[in-house]
């Protein structure tokens, strides 16, 4: 799947919520993102008009590894009830 290449911090803060995601924390531009779903797990995105793809995929890498799955799967997940 591809990734979206236009995604905000604000998009990408406003998918996790479907994970469980809330806003813990932020210093500046970037988020801490919180949730307890298997476990507690961390994530920061920056706060910025358009995520390089880079950080996107590594943001989506973390959260696949903590739920145990796929960056693709995760990825499903949020663009079908995004």
């Amino acid at each position: 799947m591809r990734v979206p290449r236009q995604w905000s911090g604000t998009d990408l803060k406003k998918a996790l919520g479907i994970l469980g995601y809330e806003e813990t924390h932020q210093t500046g531009s970037h988020i801490r993102m919180t949730t307890r779903m298997h476990g507690e797990h961390h994530v920061t995105v920056p706060d910025h008009k358009v995520l390089p793809l880079g950080t996107l995929r590594s943001i989506l890498r973390d959260v696949a590894r903590h739920f145990e799955c796929t960056p693709d799967e995760i990825l499903t997940r949020l663009l079908g009830s995004g």
